[in-house]
């Protein structure tokens, strides 16, 4: 493998990591938003609801896109296991 190679497969995984943690990412933003424009127009200043709503919205990310991400994880693993013949000592 020459550097080109190395930085392909760099590129890749930083390509799957943006895909598998954004589906959950984004749906904790926008519960967080949502919860933040409720507090501020109610003034309830609870802890409590800021962190349960984006939890649950975490918990529907992972239920909804887990099967892309699984697949998306498992596919680089496939492949990150393919290259490993094409190493060499120099």
């Amino acid at each position: 493998m020459n550097i080109d190679d190395y930085l392909r497969l760099g590129q890749i995984a930083i390509e799957t990591a943006l895909y598998t943690c954004a589906p959950i990412l984004v749906f904790g933003l926008v519960a967080g938003f949502l919860v933040s424009v409720f507090q501020a127009a109610t003034q309830i200043n609870d802890p409590a609801l800021a962190f349960i709503p984006k939890i649950a919205a975490a918990i529907v990310g992972m239920l909804l896109f887990g099967h892309f991400m699984i697949n998306r994880i498992s596919a680089f693993t496939i492949f990150v296991i393919s290259q490993i013949g094409n190493l060499s000592a120099r």
